[in-house]
C-alpha cells in the first residue's frame, strides 16, 4: 500500500482557491474509481510553516498513472487541472510506502 502526495507551490494569496480546485479534481477521480478518497489540505499565510502550499493525498495498492489505464480522460478534471496550473508556481509528487501489519518487522 502506498501514500501518494501531490504538492503544489501556489501563487501568493491563492492557496484556498487552489485547494478547492484540487479537492474537486480528487473527487472526480474518486467517483471514476481511479483513486481512493482524496484528502486536500493547505497553508495560506495564517499558519506557521511554508505558506501557499496545497497538498493532495491519497492511497493506492500500486503506483500507477491514472492516464495509463486505457480509460478516457475526465473532461471536467482536465479543465480544472488547467485552472490549477494557472495558480501553480511549482509542483511535485511524493510516494511513501505505508507500513501495514503484513510489512511490519517483528520486534520480539
Amino acid at each position: 500500500m502506498y501514500v501518494i502526495q501531490r504538492v503544489y507551490k501556489i501563487k501568493p494569496r491563492a492557496a484556498r482557491e487552489a485547494a478547492s480546485i484540487a479537492a474537486k479534481i480528487g473527487e472526480l477521480y474518486h467517483q471514476a474509481d481511479r483513486r481512493s478518497e482524496v484528502l486536500v489540505y493547505f497553508n495560506g499565510t495564517t499558519l506557521p510553516g511554508e505558506p501557499d502550499i496545497v497538498y493532495m493525498q491519497w492511497t493506492d495498492e500500486v503506483i500507477q498513472s491514472p492516464y495509463g489505464r486505457g480509460e478516457p480522460s475526465i473532461p471536467e478534471a482536465t479543465e480544472l487541472g488547467a485552472r490549477l496550473r494557472e495558480l501553480t508556481e511549482d509542483s511535485w509528487i511524493e510516494f511513501y510506502e505505508m507500513l501495514t501489519p503484513e510489512k511490519a518487522m517483528p520486534l520480539d
